[in-house]
């Protein structure tokens, strides 16, 4: 039987200089999902990443659901051009109503 892994220190930061969501452990940066503004209305996610020592924890996609649901907040719409958001879309329909297809 394999331990779960420990998220107990993990945060999910919105950064905005940054046009990007952290995931933070601690004061360590552990992976983001990077985003344009293309427009006054859409959030176009562009790229994500983890560090590979935190790969495999489920991670990225409670980033992508944070910043997804940062956007709703915000009143916005979704453009994926990150091939993970768009992936992550595509098993969870939570956002279609302001998901918008990437050109």
């Amino acid at each position: 039987m394999t331990d779960a892994p420990d998220n107990s220190g993990i945060t999910y930061v919105h950064v905005p200089e940054k046009h990007r969501y952290e995931i933070r452990d601690g004061e360590t940066l552990a992976g983001f999902t990077q985003y344009r503004l293309p427009d006054d209305v859409h959030v176009d996610f562009v790229h994500t990443e983890v560090d590979d020592a935190y790969g495999g924890r489920g991670l990225a996609g409670e980033l992508v659901a944070s910043a997804l649901a940062d956007v709703r907040a915000q009143g916005k719409r979704i453009i994926a051009h990150c091939p993970y958001v768009r992936r992550w879309l595509t098993r969870h329909h939570d956002f279609d109503d302001i998901t918008d297809p990437a050109a």
